[in-house]
């Protein structure tokens, strides 16, 4: 072994050193957002469904019906009780007990889900948003139909939050406000 110790010369900023040149190293990227993090996972979950069917599917053979196998698929990961009709709870928000009936996926993560994976189709170049099977009218009915029967079974019915519009005439009024306003300021002033 030599006795010869070379400490490593640091070449400035500005002037890489040839080695550097040959290597390129990759610009760290920016961590994904909560939303495109959660987008990658589940559309490598729905890929992963896709490859564990028998045949195995590939992205460019599946479409509506095999969206909907995998929502069924998905509901016995759920967390949410969906009571039966023959449920002595069905019905009840606070069921006094527990009962057998299932657990299954919410409507509310069921429909983020799909939203999720809709754009992650499109971004995988599944085609024109035409042709997307996650936005296919029966993904929609079928979403519709668990968020009905959901409420129906928890006894909360479902109501769509209402957008408060503004009327014509409170914009008239805050004008006119405005404008009595400044010319009594104008009028306070001379």
């Amino acid at each position: 072994m030599s006795s010869e110790h070379h400490a490593p010369t640091k070449d400035p900023p500005d002037h890489p050193s040839s080695s550097s040149n040959h290597h390129k190293q990759p610009q760290p990227q920016q961590p994904l957002s909560r939303y495109e993090s959660q987008k990658r996972r589940d559309w490598n979950t729905f890929i992963q469904y896709l490859k564990s069917q028998n045949p195995p599917l590939m992205m460019s053979q599946f479409d509506y019906t095999h969206v909907l196998s995998f929502l069924r698929y998905l509901d016995q990961f759920g967390k949410t009780k969906v009571h039966h009709q023959a449920c002595v709870f069905f019905g009840q928000p606070d069921p006094p007990g527990p009962c057998t009936c299932p657990l299954k996926q919410a409507w509310g993560s069921l429909d983020a889900l799909i939203g999720r994976l809709r754009a992650a189709y499109e971004e995988h170049g599944g085609g024109s948003p035409d042709t997307n099977p996650f936005a296919n009218g029966s993904i929609r009915v079928h979403l519709r139909e668990v968020r009905e029967s959901q409420a129906k079974a928890r006894g909360i019915p479902y109501r769509k939050k209402k957008r408060r519009r503004k009327a014509i005439n409170d914009v008239v009024t805050v004008k006119k406000d405005v404008a009595n306003s400044s010319s009594t300021h104008n009028q306070s002033s001379t």
